[in-house]
């Protein structure tokens, strides 16, 4: 799955074109490396997000297409740093 949507999806991001944007201004790395948003992701990569003074660290659990919105906290466990709400 595509980065940007894996975002989106996960409601990490709340839309996919911020989360296109956040990683095209090099805001977002997998693994220590900067992604575009296309990257493919994949179960247990970590996910590092830059926000303007803090830090999002998640490490991805699962990956799917559709998930509700009650489910979509199990799609990945923060390492540090708290989820913009």
């Amino acid at each position: 799955m595509r980065l940007d949507k894996y975002l989106k999806v996960s409601r990490i991001i709340k839309r996919r074109t911020v989360a296109k944007e956040a990683c095209e201004s090099g805001r977002v790395s997998i693994n220590g490396k900067i992604a575009k948003a296309s990257t493919d992701i994949r179960e247990e990569d970590v996910i590092e997000i830059r926000y303007a003074e803090k830090v999002l660290k998640a490490k991805i659990i699962n990956i799917s297409e559709h998930v509700h919105k009650e489910d979509a906290k199990l799609m990945y466990e923060i390492i540090s740093g708290e989820e913009d709400k």
